[in-house]
Formats: C-alpha cells, sequence, structure tokens
C-alpha cells in the first residue's frame, strides 16, 4: 500500500477513537425473574435510530414496516423467544430476517400442517380481538378473512416484489379460523413470504377502508397501539389491554405486554444517541459503533452489553449495465484493488469480520469460509493492486477511469469509509466523484433503478435463500448492480424448490460461490455492532428481531424494575 493511502486509513482510524478489539462485551446474565413488574415506558434508540417510518400502509411493500408497525400488527408466526440464548437456548435473534426451523412459533396461527404436498392449512387462535378504533372501526375478533384479505390485498399491490407470491395459486377462508393455502409449486421461503416475513402483517379491512396509510388509523390485534408519531422525533405504542399472549416466568403465567409505553426515538445524531444511552434517557440502545464501546464502558460502568456481526452486508455495488463494468476484469480489478484485511484492522479496529456476505456464518449448513473458497473467490480479498493495474489495462482502461459513488448521508460508517475507498482505488488511477444523499432519495435511486454507476450500501443478509435473490435475480428491488443471468436465474429458482434441506444448501452455497467470483460488488468486511441497556430493563438479553425486523413480542416481554432505576439515580 502506498504512503498516501495509508495515511488516510490511520488518520481515519485515529478520528474515529482508540476503542480497543479486545472490547467484547457479550450479553451479560439477565435472566426472567420471577415476579415481572408491571408499568412504565421502555425508551428505545433502534438499529434504525436515524430513520422515521418510510409508510404505515403495508401495501407499500416498504422494508421497514415491520418495525414500525410489527407492534400493532401480527403475523401468522413469530419466533420462538424460548429458544433464546438467555433462556438456554441457540438463537440471539438479531438476524434480520431469518427464523431457523426450529425457533418458530404460531402468532396468530394455533396449528398449522400440510394436507398434501400443496397444500397447506392453517388453524387461528380464537378470541384474539381488534380493539375498538374511533372512526376507524368497533372492537372484534379476527378471523380467515382477514389473513385473506390481508395476503390478496398484499399480492395484487402495484408496489409488491415481483414474482414474490408466484408460488401461491389460492389463498382462501375454509371456516371462520382455518386459512387454506393451495400453492403451484413448493416454495422454501413459504412461511417467510407470509407467515412472518416483511410483508406479512394482519390488518383488518377496516383500517384499509379508513386509510392504511394514515398512522392515526393503524389498529391490529398485537400488543402495543400506536398513539403518536412525530416525525424525525419518536414513535409511541401504548399497552393493548385486550392483547390475548401471556408470558410464563418461574412458572407462573403473566400477561403481556409488561410496559405500559414503548417509545422508539429517531436521533440521526450518533454522538446524541450515545449520550442518551448514558445518562439513562434510552433504556435500550440497540446499535452502538465499536468506536463508543470503550467510552460507554467507563461512563455507565453498570450497562449490559452484547457484541454481534452485523446482519447487514456491505459492498460498493457497480452496475453491470454500464460500462466499464460490464466488463468482469474491471470489477475483479477494484476488489483487489481495496485493501480489505487492513479495513478490519485499521479503520474497524479488528470489530469486523472480512468474509460474511452474502451468506452470514450464523447460516449453519449455507455459509462457508473464505478458507473453503475457490482461488478465483479467495483472490478478491487478497489486496493486490499491481494486479488490479494489469486487469484494468486488459480491459482497455491503462489510464483508469472516474466514476460516481451514490452514499446515503444516514451512516455516518459509510460517510467515514467512502473517502478511504476512494484513497485505495486512486492508487490503480480510478476516481470516483462522491454523491451523499438523504434516506428515501438514496433508497429511490435504487428501487427505480436510477442509481450512479457505483453505489455504496448495507443491505440486509435478510436469510440464506433471499439474500441470493434479492441481490442478484433481475427485476429485484435490491438488485444494485442490476445482475442478470438467465442461467443463474433458472437455478436461483431451482434452488427454492427444493424441499430437501441439504440439497438446497449444497444448491445455494454453488450459487454463492458463482456469483462472488463474479464480482458485481466491491466485497467489504462485515462489522460487529453492540447493543446494550441498562440492568433496570429485564427479560432481555439483546435481542433484536422476532422475525423480519420484527422486535414487537421482545419488546412485550420486557420489564422495567422501576425500583432499581430510582435506586440507580435515574
Amino acid at each position: 500500500m502506498t504512503t498516501q493511502a495509508s495515511s488516510i486509513l490511520v488518520g481515519v482510524a485515529l478520528a474515529l477513537g482508540a476503542a480497543t478489539a479486545g472490547a467484547q462485551g457479550g450479553a451479560q446474565p439477565n435472566g426472567p425473574d420471577t415476579a415481572p413488574k408491571y408499568g412504565g415506558t421502555l425508551e428505545v434508540g433502534s438499529v434504525y435510530a436515524t430513520i422515521s417510518a418510510l409508510s404505515w400502509d403495508l401495501a407499500d411493500w416498504n422494508w421497514k414496516q415491520n418495525y414500525d408497525t410489527g407492534q400493532v400488527y401480527e403475523h401468522l408466526f413469530a419466533a420462538d423467544l424460548s429458544k433464546a440464548k438467555r433462556n438456554g437456548g441457540k438463537y440471539g435473534f438479531q438476524a434480520d430476517a431469518w427464523l431457523p426451523e426450529d425457533a418458530i412459533r404460531g402468532e396468530l396461527a394455533e396449528s398449522w400442517k400440510w394436507l398434501d404436498p400443496l397444500t397447506l392449512e392453517v388453524k387461528l387462535r380464537k378470541n384474539v380481538k381488534f380493539p375498538a378504533k374511533p372512526g376507524v372501526m368497533e372492537e372484534r375478533e379476527l378471523v380467515a378473512d382477514d389473513v385473506v384479505f390481508s395476503y390478496t390485498r398484499q399480492a395484487e399491490s402495484p408496489k409488491k416484489i415481483p414474482t414474490y407470491f408466484d408460488h401461491l395459486a389460492k389463498v382462501e377462508a375454509k371456516d371462520k379460523h382455518t386459512v387454506m393455502f393451495r400453492f403451484k409449486e413448493f416454495n422454501a421461503e413459504w412461511d417467510y413470504r407470509f407467515g412472518w416475513g416483511y410483508y406479512s402483517g394482519i390488518m383488518p379491512k377496516e383500517v384499509a377502508t379508513a386509510g392504511a396509510g394514515n398512522w392515526k388509523n393503524i389498529n391490529g390485534s398485537g400488543p402495543f397501539q400506536l398513539t403518536n408519531f412525530v416525525q424525525g422525533n419518536a414513535t409511541t405504542y401504548t399497552k393493548n389491554p385486550l392483547y390475548w399472549d401471556s408470558e410464563t416466568l418461574g412458572g407462573k403465567d403473566y400477561k403481556l405486554p409488561f410496559v405500559d409505553k414503548v417509545v422508539l426515538r429517531t436521533i440521526k445524531d450518533e454522538a446524541t444517541r450515545n449520550t442518551m444511552l448514558r445518562t439513562g434517557k434510552l433504556d435500550v440502545m440497540e446499535g452502538i459503533r465499536w468506536t463508543a464501546v470503550e467510552e460507554l464502558k467507563k461512563s455507565a460502568p453498570q450497562l449490559q452489553w452484547s457484541r454481534w456481526l452485523s446482519f447487514n452486508g456491505q459492498y460498493l455495488a457497480m452496475r453491470v449495465d454500464t460500462k466499464p463494468f460490464n466488463d468482469i476484469r474491471v470489477r475483479r480489478a477494484l476488489n483487489m484493488a481495496v485493501n480489505k484485511q487492513e479495513i478490519v484492522k485499521q479503520y474497524y479496529g479488528g470489530n469486523a469480520e472480512l468474509f460474511a456476505y452474502p451468506q452470514h456464518p450464523d447460516y449453519v449448513g449455507y455459509y462457508e469460509p473464505l478458507s473453503a473458497m475457490p482461488d478465483n473467490v479467495k483472490e478478491l480479498f487478497t489486496y493486490n493492486p499491481e494486479k488490479a493495474k494489469k486487469l484494468l489495462a486488459e480491459a482497455g482502461y491503462p489510464k483508469g477511469f472516474k466514476f460516481k459513488v451514490q452514499v446515503c448521508a444516514c451512516s455516518p460508517d459509510h460517510m467515514e469509509m467512502l473517502p478511504l475507498i476512494a484513497a485505495y482505488l486512486e492508487q490503480v488511477n480510478v476516481r470516483i466523484e462522491i454523491q451523499p444523499m438523504e434516506y428515501g432519495a438514496f433508497l429511490s435511486a435504487m428501487t427505480t433503478k436510477t442509481n450512479a454507476p457505483g453505489y455504496l450500501m448495507s443491505n440486509g443478509h435478510t436469510n440464506p435463500t433471499t439474500t441470493i435473490r434479492k441481490s442478484f435475480v433481475p427485476g429485484q428491488v435490491w438488485n444494485a448492480a442490476q445482475w442478470g443471468n438467465e442461467a443463474y436465474t433458472k437455478r436461483v429458482e431451482a434452488a427454492f424448490e427444493l424441499r430437501d434441506t441439504g440439497k438446497r444448501q449444497e444448491a445455494l452455497r454453488a450459487l454463492t460461490r458463482e456469483i462472488l467470483a463474479e464480482a458485481p460488488y466491491i466485497w467489504l468486511p462485515t462489522q460487529y455492532v453492540y447493543t446494550a441497556w441498562w440492568p433496570w430493563v429485564k427479560n432481555y438479553g439483546g435481542e433484536l428481531r422476532a422475525g423480519a425486523v420484527r422486535p414487537g413480542p421482545i419488546y412485550a416481554r420486557m420489564w422495567i424494575d422501576q425500583e432499581m432505576k430510582k435506586k440507580m439515580g435515574f
């Protein structure tokens, strides 16, 4: 590496702070107390603390809707939180949209079974109620027609993801509490796509009639009701007194939820978020960069911690439908021009993994380490500027080129990292024009396929199948590189139809190796993230999602020891 690029990297690292690579954190014991206390307000700075709600209407097919509405709208299935690590289970429930098959419970679904290979019967819980909502609806029971209505509204939305429900022939109510899902062909994501996934909330027809895009009309059967929303400031949820579920603690059942209110704070400034946590104005901060951890541990030593490998993969997408990125030699060259090992060591202070995308290490059976990859993949993670220059010359760019890269101003990490990437690329005569954008415009550029030739982003791993489908199949929303290969797409589709888990894992491993070698992205390290909470927050161990970016069932089970909080001076 040249002195110039090295100096830039070290300067950025020093500016970020002196947090040590050894700040591991780790969830401290905080098991369930046998006598939870009701009441109080849970103040949360979420993993999406910089972004307000993007839409309240489920038919808008917005990725963040489960985070904003998942406290109100329930799903057929959810995470079985009894399998959480703090309860002696195997799972941290931190993945953005990955529920292992043995960690799923019925939420609105009381039971489900396959009647034949293409017919699924779902029995709904009885006496689940929608509360009264003045001007919207009277109190009534949730029934099978609500599930059919919700599915149909999603399936008929002009904003839906192409092919998302193509495996289904019909969804119908067999009786008041039974829903039949009739398939055209098996799809390995059947439970994710309309069971616990991003676009599977169950809403009453009355909300759609009143106007589902108006937050004041939102009404569901979940543990909380949406009672206030201030754009750019906070979203407030109040206990639903009609909520049906309970939590077993110490052998006794307790009605949920425990807290009276949950407030999700929108805090764009990172330093402000950390100050609010340190001073007890936030009970939980779900996403903290490693640079702030050491200082927070010193200034607030009572905080509880967990450290987890982000489920957002990072990359700089290169549009393969534009020159020069239609040439694989150029894409591979830019990968070799970026010193990824040094980014892990110096920029992230060791708080990152070199290779953890598009498959996440938690995806057992799907993930393969870099050591198991073929040489044409390993080469992309080895710094080699001389070979990068050679490949660029072979592709017809001996003097390099210039291209625009869009980046979201909402990400301090990316705003700091992109100049570093630029410094690496300059060493092979490739220059970039940096275009910061607000989140709404940034997201719109990709979804409308008008994004620049370069697009730096974090993208959820989601789950082992969707991570490939959404990013590398033509027409998919998150395909920022505009990647398209007919033979590859057919293999993706074939993998989704495999019922045998082992064969499906084998197919996905092969697809992952192939797309890595094709290099539609500059593959970047995946960072570790920290979650912190005060010890007065009980029945919690750092869990973040109980479905697809959906924390509602987790918040419903947390309670505040207000006596402890007061004794600690807060």
